[in-house]
């Protein structure tokens, strides 16, 4: 069911007990998005649970990282709250959601399955974060500081540092509006866009060695294994931003990066990039994955060259 602001403050007021939670390999759009959450629900008298599994450590210096638990000891809550999440299955804690007496999903996926008992979906706002400036606002939840630096961090990096088509003016008044809350955007933007570990560096050499440009070079493909990952010492998130390479290039359309799965040999994580024509959301919805028009992903079966050759198959129907 679709339902207004009102009733989800209806139901946020009304819980007693509340868990926030979103998509399994977080970037800065699910983990600022649900730390301002909680940071906004601690205002008006809530104490919710952030329960998230993998935190790459880029976002460490986010306002309430430590509060974030693995799991939690409670079983059934009165309100779970999804965010930045299109698909049940990529929830991470979904048995809390699924237990939950009361849930609510709050996202900017078009592919997005209304999976809550409330959703709140806007598929022209660039990252979750930007619908939660509007919503915090609606409830008189005052953004500062504190609030402001957990939003700009998932605008920032949904965004790529203001750089993607998805943009909009209100993304600018907002960013100037914490700008003058003292957020520090340049401090943002350099440690989620321009620090890199020193695996993730080792990784990108990788990426770009092994990296083919296919379909007269509108598309290039690239991938890394566990054995990769393993012989650089990755960490979690240590892969993020390697998709982005490829697209970068002249020429090309269409960039597509694939990671092998932990523990699995035969399936491999497909993300993809495009820059000004190609849907790759649809490309991965004949998968059964999903995103946006120029940011999406699909978890495909088989080694490297057969999961290469489904996705160029695909591919080359639109481009």
């Amino acid at each position: 069911m679709i339902m207004t602001l009102d009733n989800i403050i209806q139901e946020i007021e009304k819980a007693q007990s509340i868990v926030i939670l979103t998509h399994e390999t977080p970037d800065g759009d699910a983990i600022g998005s649900s730390l301002a959450m909680r940071v906004a629900l601690k205002q008006i008298g809530k104490e919710p649970d952030v329960v998230i599994r993998e935190v790459p450590k880029i976002f460490d210096f986010l306002p309430g990282r430590d509060e974030i638990k693995s799991d939690s000891d409670i079983e059934e809550y009165d309100l779970a709250i999804s965010l930045d999440c299109a698909d049940f299955k990529r929830l991470v804690g979904n048995e809390y959601f699924e237990k939950a007496k009361q849930t609510i999903v709050i996202d900017h996926h078009g592919s997005n399955k209304m999976y809550g008992d409330i959703n709140f979906v806007n598929p022209v706002a660039p990252a979750c974060c930007q619908i939660l400036i509007g919503m915090f606002q609606y409830f008189d939840i005052k953004i500062d500081k504190e609030l402001g630096t957990c939003i700009l961090t998932g605008i920032i990096t949904d965004t790529g540092g203001f750089r993607y088509s998805g943009v909009t003016p209100e993304t600018f008044e907002f960013t100037a509006e914490l700008l003058e809350k003292g957020v520090n955007v340049s401090e943002i933007y350099k440690r989620v866009l321009e620090t890199k570990t020193k695996a993730n560096f080792e990784l990108m050499k990788r990426t770009v060695n092994r990296m083919e440009f296919l379909e007269d070079g509108k598309v290039t493909f690239t991938y890394i294994t566990n054995k990769d990952l393993e012989e650089v010492d990755a960490k979690i998130g240590d892969h993020e931003g390697l998709v982005e390479n490829g697209r970068d290039i002249e020429g090309v359309e269409v960039s597509v990066f694939i990671r092998q799965r932990d523990n699995d040999e035969n399936t491999y994580k497909v993300s993809m990039r495009s820059n000004d024509y190609v849907n790759v959301s649809d490309v991965c919805l004949m998968f059964g994955g999903g995103g946006h028009e120029r940011a999406a992903g699909a978890i495909v079966q088989g080694d490297i060259e057969q999961v290469k050759q489904k996705v160029m198959k695909e591919l080359k129907k639109v481009i």
